[in-house]
């Protein structure tokens, strides 16, 4: 064990340097307080029906009814207690409290990675902060996108796996390969793990070239079979994860519409073309990978009392705590994105650094890491480059389906950095032997810091500080203000203050591009020891990322987790008057706020609406048709809508109850079949839920209509609930047709009738009907999803079997360790 510490000191002593950053960056989060994370707290309170249930019974129900009328949990909450990664993010983020966790991760998968590109350690940690460090890896955290923030976290270890394995390294870098990626599928945040695939697909590429080249065709298809065999075992851990998760996204926003007339515009089986390219990365606004504030910054820079737009307010006669409010709400950024949240900032230093990569790195390995970077980069700029981008969404497997194309750059923070860094380490290790290689660092700096300096000496000869709908904007005001002539001079203030923030960070930038030069420099002269160097550069990386990550996430954004509670998830007189119904089973609707993007009414109570990116296709095709002007009273009424939350004339929150509502289950005396999806949906714009139903016919062979009565002294009640297991009790003098209030999913849901199985017929385009026997009789709904319970099973073996793996690959290890130490002399 001894010896263990002291061949591993150096990088013990590397993940404590970590952690003290951590400690000194997120110190509120060791104090116990957390982040006021909108996207988190939606899904805290669309989880509340979940957890309560699995206080009240021990396990999670796979249903929910809190959201959307019904959607299955797994989409918002599930634990896979068989999967392996489950435990060991529980274990980590139990040591670890958010979003420390998160960075930690950053930094130890990074560094990771770079001990694998044979870089000494402290070069390593030097790659590791500058990936961490990324401005988007903390706008991300900041933003609540924390799925999102691990799945970039896993990035780093899934390259070294597969490096490990195209090096020779079989069996390390399948073992390292299948728990990164396990890890990184686990977090569910398929459209990082898509984009990394890309990344990887390139460098396969030009690993085979090199193969073929160098005849090594051999190695190269035994690399390729490791590293399948790791793919396939990390699929199988989280079996019971994806399955269900490929299931149900066919029938969400991400599958096929069902209405002809609906979603004209979309791919096919993906989402519609402007919408996957509403966030695209303007080309000229790349500039902020270098000068953050090149384009106005983001939704968090605000201009303040000694603005030009304050100025200009004040000299109007205006109070200046109200000029500078007044100026504060105006934005800053200019560029083509509806809004953001920030630039995305690689660091100015490392992109000099990137770019003299580029001049003195040889290798396959320099030739992946520019050709992926440029193509991420033209994928990014969306519908501002479609040449690239339209190839990828029309005709490249899968790309249709993802939104905002600029997260792509996600690839880029850490191809970046990696040749960053194998330029320092060229630099350290072969200096000697580039030719012209402190004239080429001079051309890089005339280069980058030219670029920089012009920017801060004469912004507006490059840069517009316009938007595109510039003029519209200030006819916007014009109107607003009653004074087009005030309206012209606060756009041209603003200008001017937009102008001022670009000219300041790129005088920042320059700083920082200087100092990385100088100490480039003096490692080509030999003035300095490569150690010290790498350090003084790591230091100045810290120092220029965390500044602009400082504006983002910053000790401001945490708050005292009670106050976060109260804020957000806020118990309301028409809650509490609504809670006191004591039939449960009903829903609501809250039009206090947008009831489809917002999760809150779900904490309390059984919602129509919700907050997740993935609805089922026909219930937001339901929305939009029947609910997008008037309220359709007879859809609400089918979904058993009990209760509305409005806003009276005062703006005070009213209830209004709806004795029309259809109740949980009740039969029909009349059923109408019809052709298609698109007469279904017409079918529904006015009728009577309790007395008509509307079957389509792709069901009419499990309906037998010789044998439907009029349900004449029926009665139908719920008896049981739970959201995954449904019990009714019904009398029917004959046989009858029973529509529910529950939303048709045929993927997992079963009906029996006192043990025996009937099959689920759809009515009213969203809800469940059965046609019942006479009698009186028991029904029962049960969700047990196939590809959930045989996918655990999945999981469970393969988690074994990745345990064996790394055990396996420990063993060996220290087998060929103990081998190669010499027998001690008598």
């Amino acid at each position: 064990m001894k010896n263990w510490f002291n061949n591993n000191s150096i990088h013990l002593a590397v993940i404590g340097v970590f952690i003290a950053i951590c400690f000194l960056y997120l110190t509120p989060a060791w104090q116990g307080k957390v982040l006021y994370q909108n996207d988190v707290l939606q899904a805290q309170a669309g989880q509340k029906e979940i957890l309560d249930i699995k206080a009240r019974d021990g396990d999670m129900p796979l249903w929910t009814n809190s959201m959307f009328s019904g959607m299955p949990s797994y989409q918002v909450l599930i634990e896979l207690p068989n999967n392996l990664t489950t435990h060991l993010l529980h274990g980590f983020k139990a040591f670890f409290p958010h979003p420390i966790d998160v960075v930690l991760l950053y930094l130890l998968g990074a560094y990771l990675l770079f001990c694998v590109l044979r870089v000494k350690p402290w070069l390593a940690a030097l790659g590791a902060i500058a990936f961490a460090f990324s401005s988007y890896n903390f706008i991300y955290i900041e933003a609540g996108h924390a799925n999102k923030a691990y799945a970039i976290a896993f990035m780093a270890p899934i390259m070294a796996g597969i490096l490990l394995a195209f090096r020779g390294k079989y069996l390390w870098g399948t073992v390292l390969l299948a728990l990164a990626l396990a890890l990184e599928i686990r977090v569910n945040h398929i459209q990082v793990t898509y984009y990394l695939f890309l990344a990887m697909l390139v460098l396969v590429v030009i690993e085979l070239y090199h193969a073929i080249k160098e005849k090594r065709l051999l190695q190269f298809g035994k690399a390729i079979a490791y590293q399948a065999v790791a793919v396939i075992l990390a699929v199988a851990v989280n079996a019971s994860l994806l399955w269900p998760t490929y299931e149900y996204s066919k029938e969400t926003l991400r599958g096929k519409a069902n209405l002809k007339t609906e979603n004209a515009q979309r791919a096919d089986n993906g989402v519609s073309r402007e919408y996957a390219y509403d966030w695209s990365q303007g080309v000229g606004e790349s500039l902020t990978f270098l000068v953050p504030n090149a384009y106005g910054g983001g939704g968090d820079t605000r201009l303040d009392a000694e603005s030009n737009v304050a100025k200009l307010v004040i000299s109007k006669g205006a109070d200046p705590a109200q000029a500078a409010q007044f100026a504060a709400n105006l934005p800053t950024y200019w560029g083509e994105k509806p809004f953001t949240s920030g630039p995305w900032y690689f660091g100015a230093g490392v992109v000099f650094l990137f770019i003299l990569g580029l001049v003195v790195v040889q290798g396959p390995l320099k030739w992946w890491l520019a050709s992926t970077t440029l193509l991420v980069l033209l994928l990014s700029f969306g519908r501002h480059f479609p040449l690239v981008s339209d190839l990828f969404f029309n005709y490249f497997p899968m790309y249709n389906k993802f939104r905002a194309v600029e997260s792509i750059l996600i690839i880029a923070s850490l191809l970046i950095p990696i040749l960053a860094v194998l330029t320092v380490n060229e630099i350290v290790t072969n200096g000697s032997k580039i030719k012209n290689l402190d004239k080429k660092s001079l051309y890089v700096l005339y280069g980058v810091g030219g670029l920089v300096l012009l920017i801060a000496l004469l912004p507006d000869v490059f840069l517009s500080f316009k938007t595109s709908n510039h003029q519209a904007v200030i006819q916007q005001y014009g109107q607003q203000l009653r004074d087009n002539t005030f309206a012209n001079e606060v756009m041209a203030a603003l200008v001017k203050d937009r102008a001022a923030l670009a000219r300041a960070d790129a005088f920042r930038s320059l700083l920082f591009v200087v100092l990385t030069f100088a100490i480039v420099w003096l490692l080509i002269k030999n003035k300095l020891k490569a150690q010290t160097g790498v350090i003084a550069l790591g230091l100045l990386t810290l120092i220029d990322l965390w500044g602009v990550d400082k504006r983002y996430l910053n000790e401001d954004r945490f708050v005292d987790k009670l106050q976060v509670n109260r804020q957000f998830i806020r118990e309301r007189e028409v809650d509490k008057l609504i809670l006191m119904d004591k039939d449960p089973n009903y829903r609501v609707l809250d039009l206090t706020t947008n009831p489809f993007a917002d999760a809150r009414p779900s904490y309390f109570h059984k919602s129509l609406g919700g907050y997740h990116a993935a609805k089922l296709m026909r219930y937001q095709e339901l929305i939009e048709r029947q609910f997008s002007g008037a309220l359709n009273e007879d859809i609400l009424d089918m979904l058993n809508t009990r209760y509305l939350i409005t806003n009276d004339n005062q703006n005070s929150e009213r209830i209004q109850r709806r004795n029309t509502a259809a109740g949980n289950a009740w039969f029909v005396e009349k059923v109408t079949l019809v052709k298609d999806n698109e007469e279904e949906m017409q079918a529904i714009n006015g009728f009577d839920p309790r007395k008509e139903a509307f079957i389509n016919e792709e069901f009419k062979s499990l309906l037998d209509e010789k044998r439907l009565g009029t349900p004449v002294n029926s009665s139908i009640e719920l008896t049981s609930y739970r959201p995954d297991r449904l019990v009714y009790e019904y009398s029917a003098p004959n046989d009858a047709l029973a529509v529910f209030s529950e939303i048709w999913y045929d993927k997992g849901w079963k009906a029996y009738v006192d043990g025996k199985e009937y099959p689920i017929l759809r009515a009213n385009y969203v809800l469940r009907a059965l046609q019942l026997p006479g009698g009186n009789h028991k029904v029962e709904f049960i969700f047990k999803p196939l590809s959930y319970h045989l996918g655990e099973t999945i999981s469970l073996i393969a988690s074994i079997t990745l345990l064996l793996g790394m055990a396996a690959a420990i063993w060996l290890q220290t087998r060929r360790k103990t081998e190669a130490v010499p027998a001690k002399k008598g």
